[in-house]
């Protein structure tokens, strides 16, 4: 049986950094029942306070993005009193940051997700992407930062949103033998263009269950192997066509493949090594 941990990430913003560091961190622990209780906008000293008894009550480790000097003078005096494991994500970093620049930081909460122009980029993004889904629109292949091409079931959508929350603008097409492939897309840079793969018996997995969730019989030509091998050989084709990369999604993340698409496309700050 696992041992449960309780796990309290706080943050004067949104939280979002605090989560994914520390669900990053945990997860290299998987004998615990790691139990995560997200505390955003923590506001006042008495608002911690209130929190940081209930971490003692459940003696919880916990983890903070907090910026503000007196709230953080609080959370480690609080915890060090009370023998409660604590961890300060963020002033470390501005604080080394801050002698190597020789600069005293702003420990201004919510800086990273200000309205600016960047934020107002991402938003276009999603807008973008949500309407040149599933193929949609053909002519969007002409004006997206990046065009991803797949059979069923290779993460298109979800690798699209994912992109997009990136600032890109991402459309993707449905390919197959009896699909129709717009004139469009063969007017498309090779180098705005990904095509996504996937294993056999991976692909064979997923589209049982999705019939099965539908409540239909999962042996359909859908899920049929030698109609996913024929799928599978005419993307194939298609991509040797256009020239394009291949990524195989299979036992990836969509956060893996995402930044295997940016190190490739040499966008978003990725580099090829």
């Amino acid at each position: 049986m696992s041992q449960k941990l309780n796990v309290f990430v706080l943050s004067d913003s949104a939280g979002e950094t605090a989560v994914r560091v520390a669900k990053a961190a945990f997860a290299q622990f998987p004998m615990f029942d790691t139990v995560y209780t997200k505390y955003p906008f923590v506001k006042n000293d008495n608002h911690l306070k209130e929190i940081l008894s209930k971490a003692n009550e459940k003696k919880a480790v916990v983890l903070h993005t907090i910026v503000s000097k007196e709230l953080c003078d609080i959370i480690n005096t609080y915890c060090q009193d009370n023998g409660i494991t604590y961890y300060d994500i963020l002033n470390p970093i501005i604080g080394t940051f801050g002698q190597i620049v020789n600069e005293k930081p702003m420990r201004k909460k919510g800086l990273i997700h200000n309205l600016d122009d960047e934020y107002f980029d991402m938003i276009s993004a999603m807008e973008f992407t949500v309407s040149n889904d599933d193929g949609r629109n053909p002519k969007g292949l002409l004006e997206a930062d990046l065009v991803l091409l797949g059979i069923s079931r290779t993460s298109k959508t979800p690798l699209s949103l994912y992109l997009a929350n990136r600032n890109i603008r991402v459309a993707n097409l449905p390919i197959g033998p009896k699909t129709q492939l717009p004139d469009e897309l063969w007017q498309v840079d090779k180098s705005r263009i990904i095509g996504l793969t996937n294993d056999m018996n991976v692909l064979m997995k997923i589209r049982r269950q999705r019939m099965i969730a539908y409540g239909l019989n999962p042996d359909t030509t859908y899920s049929d192997e030698n109609e996913i091998q024929k799928e599978l050989d005419y993307s194939n084709d298609v991509y040797a066509k256009l020239g394009c990369p291949v990524i195989n999604t299979a036992d990836r993340s969509i956060e893996e493949t995402a930044a295997l698409i940016m190190e490739n496309l040499q966008i978003n700050g990725y580099k090829k090594g």
